[in-house]
């Protein structure tokens, strides 16, 4: 490129009236021929990255890219009323798919009945099927005649050439027998025999075979396009996440505005329970923020005056003023959807199985019918004959089988993930699953509960334990904190009831004070219980030293004038994950800790499952870059997550498994959503995928072999109308059997550890 990389600018495009990957490829082409142009073109999200000089005219790009074929357009602006946003959900492309096929199937079943069961023909049974097949011929089957002359245009040749050449050959012959031939003769039949004889073909129709390849393939377009257009839904999750208003303080007086009307500088207040705006520093106020859902931290994290806070958090505790450093896309909120989009639209498209079958096999197909054309009539046989020949390889050429292999593998394999709390999204994931040979596992959420639970109670000598529990967990009770509610769930489970407490003060950022059961009690942090005189023993300190050094949080207990003991908190492993490291193991893949927790905590939960490789204090956006880094030294990187931060490594990886239990955006970033939030289900998700992919490889071999076996048949004359669709018919069936027995796939058997 001539202009130097600082001038230059990028432009996305939204591209429309791709059918395959070879459709990206030949757009990405015709645009890198222009002058000062790179761009990158993905079938999957049907988007284009461009980098340009500067200044240069989108107006250009659309240009090229309709002089191709197909449709661009720069992405409309987003919209925020939720009104507009359903609106955009609308997919129109989608609902003429879903129409076609409806059609398609109505109308097809009874054709093909009709064709193959000859008790059902009666006595202008033909001209009632060419009735029920035009619409299906010349409607349903439009999207393929429409990319099939555009390939033409461009000197290609694709599945839909050959399916357009395939069904309008099989049309145009059956409307010859019935109006020219013998075909639409009252009372004709087509007899059932398998026997191979010449015929001219004259009073054979095939409108059971266009309506049927037609409804087929219809079929897998629609499954296929549904999947694909969940691409951009992780971008929408992840917006939905920030505030959508905010109490802007304007002279002192609170006003609600849209949070696209904020500021930098806008001072605003934030009550417990509701999100940050924006991120900004704390003018005023003590809290607890809950960053889990951006950080993956299951700790809150402590704030008061002159601490920064990110937009989209949480408040848990009290109420905060807060002025706003960054507003809209420059928020890490926004930073974290442009780092989803980027791993999306670089992750290369795998390339479909039967494509690349297609592009070899289409254009042979095609030779061999206009040889065998050629040479029968050559031969000095009847034109009628010669282009029965032609027609017949066309017929038998075209991909029934070819069509239902894919589709009806991924349905019942799909299927028996949704009854095991597995959604695969769609068939590019399968690729992926045979091929990864590591698993990074993020920890809060996926490996621990990513709940904060008490996990151990330490007392001073002489002090019952039930009874330390019991006191405190009535008096952190009456605390909002994730912590003090953590510690009251556990002493409500170990003690039963929990009394009542008087003059509660919460002590912000040490801790609380009340009192329970006539004891005036405090619990919080050690240094709270000092300046009330309430020393630890030194075995009590070791203790507390030992649980911080693991990275749990410690609350200390006293009352009475004196330090009663210690309540330890923290993020528990989940009772499965040990068994889910060892099923991962088995499969042949290294799983690989990674956390943003501190090294001490990450190792010990690591050793605690099994795991030996740890990658500890990692930021959000440093998890793609390790995701990456795995990439490139040639490793394919299956990632399993929860939380937002997690949504562009998952999206980057060549596998993304998300938690069911997390949130949104992490599950539409992923392949793959473990409903359950089970580690156990991500071995089992890897299984079915590679078992899915494995029938589907068998439903095109058979499906391949099948059209190789029966085209020189075809070509020599010898197939009669009842023997090539006893024969389709048999290859479907075949296929959608052979898919059928992944209804039987099960989950490893639980052991108990």
């Amino acid at each position: 490129m001539s202009t130097t990389a600082s001038a230059d600018s990028a432009v996305e495009l939204e591209i429309g009236g791709m059918t395959c990957a070879s459709c990206a490829m030949r757009i990405e082409k015709k645009l890198n021929k222009l002058d000062g142009v790179e761009a990158s073109v993905n079938y999957a999200t049907e988007k284009a990255k461009v980098t340009v000089p500067a200044g240069y005219d989108p107006a250009m790009l659309i240009a090229e890219v309709e002089k191709t074929g197909y449709t661009a357009a720069l992405p409309a602006p987003k919209k925020t009323e939720t009104g507009s946003a359903e609106e955009s959900d609308a997919d129109p492309e989608l609902t003429s798919l879903r129409n076609r096929l409806i059609v398609s199937i109505v109308l097809s079943v009874p054709v093909i009945a009709l064709a193959m069961i000859p008790a059902l023909q009666f006595t202008y049974w033909q001209w009632a099927s060419l009735a029920l097949a035009a619409p299906v011929i010349v409607w349903a089957a439009w999207p393929f005649h429409k990319a099939a002359w555009t390939n033409l245009k461009h000197g290609a040749a694709t599945m839909d050439t050959l399916i357009s050449m395939g069904t309008t050959a099989a049309f145009l012959w059956s409307l010859y027998a019935l109006f020219f031939g013998t075909a639409g003769t009252p009372g004709m039949t087509h007899a059932f025999e398998l026997t191979l004889a010449p015929s001219d073909g004259a009073a054979n129709i095939y409108l059971e075979v266009a309506a049927g390849v037609t409804m087929f393939i219809l079929a897998g377009r629609y499954f296929e396009k549904r999947s694909k257009r969940q691409a951009g839904a992780a971008l929408r999750a992840l917006l939905e996440l920030g505030a959508k208003e905010v109490a802007v303080l304007r002279n002192g007086v609170e006003t609600k505005i849209s949070i696209d009307e904020l500021q930098v500088g806008d001072e605003f207040v934030v009550r417990p329970g509701e999100k940050i705006a924006t991120d900004g520093v704390v003018v005023s106020g003590t809290s607890a923020v809950d960053a889990s859902m951006l950080t993956g931290e299951s700790v809150p994290v402590e704030v008061a005056e002159g601490d920064a806070v990110t937009g989209a958090t949480v408040n848990a505790g009290g109420r905060l003023v807060v002025r706003a450093t960054r507003v809209g896309s420059d928020t890490q909120l926004a930073q974290m959807a442009k780092l989803v989009e980027d791993a999306q639209t670089g992750k290369a498209e795998v390339q479909r199985l039967a494509d690349k079958i297609s592009g070899v096999f289409v254009p042979i197909a095609i030779l061999i019918a206009v040889i065998a054309l050629g040479a029968w009539w050559g031969a000095g046989f009847p034109i009628s004959a010669a282009f029965t020949a032609a027609v017949a390889v066309l017929v038998i050429a075209c991909p029934c089988a070819l069509g239902l292999a894919t589709p009806t593998a991924l349905l019942v394999g799909t299927g028996r993930g949704a009854q095991m709390g597995i959604l695969i999204k769609g068939p590019e994931v399968l690729e992926s699953t045979r091929k990864v040979d590591t698993v990074v596992l993020d920890k809060t959420g996926t490996v621990t509960s990513g709940k904060m639970a008490l996990v151990d109670v330490v007392t001073e000598p002489g002090v019952d334990r039930a009874e330390l529990l019991r006191l405190a967990g009535a008096l952190e009770d009456a605390s909002e904190h994730p912590i003090a509610q953590a510690i009251a769930k556990g002493a409500t489970q170990e003690a039963g009831a929990l009394p009542a407490v008087e003059g509660f003060t919460n002590l912000e950022g040490k801790g609380v004070q009340g009192v329970v059961d006539g004891r005036a009690l405090i619990v919080g942090r050690e240094s709270l219980l000092a300046e009330w005189s309430q020393q630890l023993s030194p075995e009590v300190v070791a203790a507390k030293a030992k649980a911080e050094g693991e990275g749990k949080t410690v609350v200390a207990v006293g009352w009475d004038g004196s330090a009663r003991g210690i309540l330890v908190v923290a993020d528990t492993v989940k009772p499965t994950s040990r068994e889910a490291i060892s099923q991962l193991k088995a499969l042949g893949l290294t799983p690989v800790l990674l956390t943003g927790d501190n090294e001490a905590v990450a190792r010990q939960i690591a050793a605690e499952v099994g795991i030996d490789q740890v990658i500890a204090e990692v930021m959000p956006k440093d998890k793609v870059e390790v995701v990456t880094r795995l990439q490139s030294e040639g490793k394919v990187v299956a990632m399993v997550g929860d939380g937002v931060n997690d949504a562009p490594a998952l999206a980057q990886a060549d596998l993304g498994l998300a938690m069911g239990t997390g949130t949104d955006v992490a599950i539409e970033a992923s392949d793959i959503t473990l409903v359950r939030g089970d580690l156990r289900s991500a071995a089992d998700a890897i299984r079915l995928s590679r078992k899915t992919l494995g029938t589907i490889k068998t439903n095109l071999f058979w499906a391949f072999a099948y059209n190789t076996a029966a085209i020189p048949i075809a070509a020599l004359g010898l197939l009669n109308p009842m023997l090539a669709g006893a024969a389709m018919a048999f290859s479907s069936v075949f296929v959608v059997g052979n898919s059928l027995r992944l209804r039987g796939f099960k989950s490893i058997a639980r052991t108990t550890r």
